[in-house]
Formats: structure tokens, sequence, C-alpha cells
């Protein structure tokens, strides 16, 4: 099969030819009908200080996909040949205290596809039975394909009550793109945005978004403050990961606001700790992943009630001729969702 991989621990990716993968116990092989380019494969693309500290080459990097069950190994309970799904590529071990205890998000052994184990920018992959999400609706290939970064997006929303409550997503990646439609559906008065990127504002107002910031150009925490009469937001999704993102969302909410935080810092960040979060009653929560697998049902039910995501992706591109496009166009911030068709 073909396949895109990091052969070497160096910048970008080749193309290569290699076996297809055969499943083992209790794993199903999968043949990939669209996959998208995530923030994770950029860095890995770039071969950046985390992927050189975390990837071992060579890998087939790529972990966001659909795709048609071909062939099941031993022990496959359920799956079957012919089957239509997405995969959750967070893999649990299924014994750890994490697993046991309702957590296997967090698993204390997790590993991920495309980072730690061979990923989906190929013909083929092969996953755990326990990871794969049958579609039992009519949905389109390349929205299964993103039910990786619309489920960070779920999971983040739903980490508190938006009904009646304002919103502000710092950071208009496909992530925070997809959080203005989820907090719209979950009846937020109101949605404010940040980023840099005027491309991705605008994006965002297509996306109903009440207030599109440029943090470059004004100041957000003013802004916000005088769209809610200098109360400050109720609660903050933080998708950007940005220092200064983080500090102005924070310094965004009204006392006793609530923020769920899902954006990676690539290094330590510095608060006011006292000041902007203590003094002021905050509550901060840490958001990993999706949760397995009760996100995945709060994501179903908002795209069969008719939620729409579509608008998100803005480019489709080979994912053998056109993969470096995608990455410069995900670099440069010219993108919502990119999909990479094989």
């Amino acid at each position: 099969m073909r396949a895109m991989a990091k052969t070497s621990p160096s910048p970008g990716a080749e193309l290569i030819e290699v076996p297809i993968p055969a499943p083992g116990d209790g794993e199903v092989l999968i043949r990939v009908r669209a996959t998208a380019i995530c923030g994770t494969d950029v860095h890995i693309y770039e071969w950046d200080r985390w992927a050189q500290e975390r990837v071992r080459t060579p890998r087939i990097f790529g972990h966001e996909f659909c795709g048609d069950v071909v062939e099941v190994g031993p022990g496959v309970k359920k799956l079957k040949p012919g089957q239509f799904v997405s995969v959750e590529t967070h893999t649990a071990c299924g014994h750890c205290f994490f697993c046991k205890t309702g957590e296997a998000h967090i698993c204390a052994e997790a590993k991920i596809v495309g980072v730690d184990i061979d990923g989906c920018f190929a013909e083929y992959v092969v996953v755990p039975e326990f990871n794969c999400w049958i579609w039992d609706i009519d949905i389109p290939d390349e929205v299964a394909a993103i039910q990786d970064p619309f489920g960070n997006a779920v999971h983040t929303a739903f980490a508190t009550c938006l009904s009646a409550r304002t919103v502000m997503i710092t950071g208009m990646g496909p992530i925070g793109l997809c959080a203005i439609r989820i907090a719209k559906a979950a009846g937020a008065t109101a949605v404010f945005v940040t980023d840099v990127s005027e491309y991705r504002l605008e994006l965002a107002r297509k996306l109903g978004a009440n207030l599109a910031i440029n943090p470059s150009e004004e100041d957000p925490v003013a802004a916000v403050r005088a769209a809610t009469d200098g109360l400050g937001a109720d609660v903050l999704l933080e998708m950007a990961g940005h220092p200064s993102a983080i500090r102005q969302g924070l310094k965004s909410l009204r006392k006793a606001g609530f923020a769920a935080l899902l954006g990676i810092p690539s290094g330590p960040v510095e608060l006011e700790l006292a000041e902007d979060v203590i003094f002021r009653s905050l509550t901060l929560v840490g958001i990993n992943g999706r949760r397995m697998f009760d996100t995945w049902y709060k994501a179903r039910t908002l795209l069969k009630s008719g939620l729409d995501i579509t608008p998100v992706i803005t480019h489709r591109l080979s994912l053998w001729e056109q993969f470096d496009e995608g990455m410069e166009l995900m670099k440069a911030g010219k993108c919502g969702k990119v999909i990479l068709l094989p």
C-alpha cells in the first residue's frame, strides 16, 4: 500500500510503499476513505521539539480519518467487513486505574494512532475494535473523518452549561470553529471569538460568531467587556494555547466565570494567579481529547439533530499529490479543515 511517512528524524514526509498491515488479536483492518490534517501532524511534519522527543521513526502519521472495515482479526466480537467507521485514536490499555474508573481517555498507558503507532495517512490502517465508532446515520465521508477535532470541541464546550450564557472562544482553528456551532446549539446567547488570522475570523463570522476580534488590532478584553455591559463573558473555551490568548481569555471572564482549557502551550505559561483567578473565583478545567465514548454519543446526537460543520472544511486535496500543499496551508493559517483523499 501507499503511505505518507516520517522516514527519518528530519522535516518533511515521504511517500512510500509498505505491506498492508494484518490485524492482530482484537484488531481490524480499515481501508481509509478520507483523512484530515491536524495541528499535531504539522508538528510531526515540521519535526519540532515536541515531535523530536515523542515520535520514533519510521512512522506513518495521521490520526483523523474514516473508512471501511475490510478484515477482522481473531477475537473481534462485533465488527464485520463492510461496516463504515470513524476511529477514536487514543488507544487505552483497559487495565489501569483511569480505564477502570471511566477515564479511559486519560489512560496511563495510552498510545495515539499516528504518533506512537502507525496512522492513517495510508490506504489501510489497523486499529483495535474497541476504538471503532460504527455509523448508524447517513454522514458525509469528510465529516466522519473529522470526528476527532469535532469531539474535542464537544468535550470542551460541554464541560459546563452554555445555555443562556455568553461564551468566549480563543483560537479559530478547526476545533474553535466547530465550537461556535456547538455553543449556539447548546443555547449560548452570544459567542465572541479571537484569532490573529483574518481568514479564520471571516470563517468564524460565517459560522455564527457574534463578535470576531483580532488581538493584534484591538484589545479583546475591552471588546468582550463592552459587549457584556462591563461584566465579562460567562464561559471561556480556550483553544489557542498561546500564552497571550490564555491570559486575555481569563481576563475577559466575569467573576465566578468558567474556563475550559484545551489549547496546548509550547512551554510554561505565566499567569497573575491571585488577581486573575483566585480573587475572581474562576473555575479552570483542563480538557484532554474525547471521553470514550460519552463525547462520541453527544457528537452523534448533535449531527443527527442537524448541526452542520461542513463550513469548517475549506480544502479537499489528494493525499498523495497535494500532501505538502495541505501542510503549507495549515502552517500559514489560510484554511479551516484540510481533507486529504487517498
